[in-house]
């Protein structure tokens, strides 16, 4: 069919299509809220008369949200849009479509949408992997897939505003889906060879597999520039400004112990001392299950519904907001007490344990009428745009400042005109503060631990070493 674009780029995204357009493959580093979806739609249609259709990939949360774009910026109608589902295979899938959008996740273990998107891949199809960081392992089955299959497609994109969650190591495999010519590596053995050092095991001098270091950098940064596009919001939006403000609540007599408890099961292991990252790893998990509420599976006393009630309870009546988590557990007890405190009607969920129709569902609800929507970061921080609300309260945040990010720029994106307010619930704990400095300093929080503790190993400080435990 014949389609073509209904709104007007940006001067920032008319600027990524001329820089793009001349290449066959290319990677749109675009920051959350830039209108990244806007570009590659522009690409397809300047490239419409050389392509029969679009396969768009995309995390399976931000499905809907993907089809939504292409309605808002084109001329297609709904039935031009083949969104996958999980009935889709080869002998349902219709190939008369000018897009189709499908989940990520499921080129990692669905027979059935493999066979799919095979028969789908020719010389006339412009394949787009969206948030391609979930193509970044280069050895994970959906990255070998999507990269082996797409080579028959005469035009590849990958977009991201976080390319890198890792380091340069993440760069591998979404330039090597683009082409392996860019980086002009064979394997990626290669790569990590020229560009990557490893930790290795005080005891046996093999290879942790923890890289400790990166090499050659701005080689790789000039291999691929030709190729790539970078947009910061900074720099082509004037986005309103984000306020923070933190809400401490005391810990309970109860979180105290446990987090106690924690702490000496990891001190009088000897793991700590001889291969100590996995255990640190397992602490901090455990620890801030234990500042949500948690402690090995089980509910206790804590005062961390009673502050983000506090906290709600500050903002204009009427304003929408979004409620952030970590845990699905603590968001079923967040979705429970805003229920008894504002009305069975006053919010929705969304989170991995709906399918994608009914996360759908529960967005569309929440616009329409409910005033808070309770979500996970892991399976809300990417895609969504809910402009709507001007506020965010983070009843629990993750070591990740990636995914932090991510969550913060679903209100603070183009058609946002207010000051956005992020308000973060935390318990006055070890955990909690260091969780919250990271968040500040935009550092992950593990990472920076991990630093720590690696500089008191090194010079063998035993006793520093619990110290620096025991301030969790």
């Amino acid at each position: 069919m014949t389609w073509s674009t209904t709104t007007n780029l940006m001067p920032h995204q008319a600027d990524a299509v001329a820089k793009l357009l001349p290449s066959r493959v290319g990677g749109l580093f675009a920051e959350m809220g830039t209108g990244k979806s806007r570009i590659l739609i522009e690409l397809a249609e300047r490239r419409r008369a050389k392509i029969d259709r679009v396969v768009w990939f995309c995390p399976v949360s931000i499905k809907d949200t993907v089809r939504r774009e292409i309605l808002k910026h084109t001329s297609c109608e709904a039935e031009d849009i083949f969104v996958f589902d999980d009935r889709t295979d080869v002998r349902t899938l219709p190939l008369d479509r000018p897009w189709y959008v499908v989940g990520i996740e499921s080129l990692s273990s669905s027979v059935r949408v493999i066979a799919a998107f095979n028969a789908l891949v020719d010389e006339r199809t412009f394949v787009a992997v969206d948030e391609s960081t979930y193509i970044k392992g280069p050895h994970a089955s959906r990255t070998r897939r999507v990269t082996d299959m797409s080579r028959r497609a005469r035009y590849r994109a990958a977009l991201t505003g976080t390319p890198f969650t890792q380091g340069v190591v993440d760069l591998y495999g979404q330039m090597t889906f683009l082409s392996p010519k860019i980086l002009g590596y064979n394997s990626f053995w290669s790569f990590a060879n020229s560009h990557l050092e490893y930790d290795t095991d005080r005891r046996t001098g093999k290879p942790t597999g923890r890289i400790v270091r990166s090499h050659n950098t701005g080689y790789l940064a000039a291999k691929i520039a030709p190729y790539v596009y970078q947009i910061r919001k900074s720099e082509c939006l004037t986005l309103p400004e984000k306020l923070y403000e933190d809400h401490w609540v005391p810990a309970s007599a109860e979180q105290r112990d446990a987090a106690d408890e924690a702490k000496m099961d990891v001190l009088e292991g000897e793991a700590t001392y001889d291969s100590p990252h996995i255990a640190i790893f397992r602490l901090f998990s455990r620890l801030q299950a234990i500042a949500c509420g948690f402690h090995k599976g089980a509910p206790i006393r804590h005062n961390r519904i009673a502050g983000l009630l506090h906290v709600l309870e500050r903002i204009p009546e009427g304003e929408k907001v979004i409620v952030w988590t970590k845990y699905r557990q603590g968001l079923d007890h967040v979705s429970d007490a805003l229920r008894a405190a504002y009305g069975t009607d006053s919010c929705r969920e969304f989170h991995g344990g709906l399918d994608e129709r009914t996360r759908g569902r529960e967005v569309d609800a929440w616009r329409r009428e409910a005033r808070f929507l309770v979500a996970t970061q892991q399976s809300g921080g990417h895609g969504l745009t809910l402009t709507e609300a001007s506020f965010a309260a983070f009843y629990s945040t993750g070591f990740k400042y990636s995914e932090r990010a991510q969550a913060e720029d679903r209100i603070h994106r183009i058609g946002q005109e207010r000051p956005c307010t992020y308000i973060d619930v935390a318990v006055d704990c070890g955990i909690d503060r260091r969780i919250i400095a990271a968040v500040q300093s935009k550092g992950a929080t593990l990472a920076s631990f991990r630093q720590e503790l690696d500089a008191c190993r090194k010079k063998g400080m035993r006793e520093k070493l619990r110290a620096l435990i025991q301030t969790l």
